[in-house]
């Protein structure tokens, strides 16, 4: 692993990655893991605990983006992936503006210009910003992501973040959303339902055995996680921005993954096919917009 960042408040840590995709590398209270860890040495940011997606989440169909009757070929960021995923926040290198004990903030400039305009097609400057706090018996760390519009026009955008949490066949989860959408083969929005009984989590239950790589819809921004008779268990908030959740739960894997976004899959182009509600939000020239996610950790009274 690169250089690093720690911050520290009371029994809590957390190191940054600020070259590995401006990742959060690893969020401990009293030694034991909130977030999953990164191992040791890695280079790969999708082995890393979080990592911040923008300008957009999830996934752009076939790596082509319209926007006002323009077709924008993208980049194929992502293996034999036939789309563009997660922005190019996370396979990019950070600068680190400011960091104390307690807190950091890492900064991203795109400029849009040879082989950056096919990761994205405008220019923007993104910010993240750490604070971790350690009251009492809990820690939370809390982390602000912004984009502002460094282009002539405006575009389309999406915030969000990709954390991982450590998970056994135990392991609980709990929130409440309105819908979800079932996907195509390409993990494409195929049909938007009511949310089954199989991935019902308005009531702790465990995550079980089944996979999940879905958008839940009307997320209320609150989650949390638990592990019966083991020390912690850990809340995630999200502000009103994130009105979505995706929950990625490969089955046979030590953890999920629970992300709270701005839009759902595929947003924009569903926008301009004539979609509704799709999360797709519009950043005109100069402007800016910030999201926060808080997550924070507990000693568990269950162990």
């Amino acid at each position: 692993m690169s250089a690093t960042l720690e911050l520290v408040a009371g029994d809590a840590r957390v190191v940054l990655a600020p070259a590995i995709g401006g990742a959060i590398a690893a969020f401990t209270l009293a030694g034991t893991d909130v977030m999953r860890p990164m191992p040791a040495g890695a280079g790969d940011v999708r082995q890393a605990a979080a990592y911040p997606l923008v300008p957009y989440s999830n996934r752009i169909r076939d790596a082509r983006l319209t926007v006002g009757g323009v077709e924008h070929v993208l980049a194929r960021n992502f293996g034999d992936e036939p789309g563009s995923i997660h922005g190019v926040g996370w396979q990019r290198a950070w600068q680190v503006v400011h960091h104390d004990a307690r807190s950091a903030a890492l900064a991203l400039a795109h400029g849009a210009r040879g082989d950056a305009a096919r990761a994205w097609p405008w220019r923007f400057d993104a910010t993240q910003t750490f604070a971790l706090v350690a009251p009492d018996a809990r820690a939370t760390l809390g982390v602000t992501l912004t984009i502002r519009n460094r282009d002539d026009v405006a575009f389309p955008f999406g915030l969000g973040w990709h954390p991982y949490f450590p998970r056994d066949a135990a392991t609980t989860l709990a929130f409440d959303a309105g819908g979800v959408w079932r996907n195509d083969a390409n993990h494409l929005p195929l049909a938007h339902v009511p949310i089954p009984p199989a991935w019902n989590f308005a009531q702790p239950r465990a995550i079980g055995a089944g996979a999940l790589d879905n958008v839940f819809t009307g997320w209320r921004g609150h989650a949390t996680l638990a592990t019966p008779g083991h020390a912690l268990a850990t809340t995630l908030d999200a502000d009103s921005a994130c009105r979505c959740v995706v929950v990625y739960a490969p089955p046979g894997r030590g953890f999920v993954a629970i992300e709270p976004v701005t839009h759902e899959t595929d947003a924009f182009n569903r926008e301009a096919r004539g979609a509704a509600d799709t999360g797709t939000r519009w950043l005109p020239p100069g402007a800016a917009f910030s999201c926060t996610m808080r997550i924070t950790a507990m000693h568990s009274p269950a162990a």
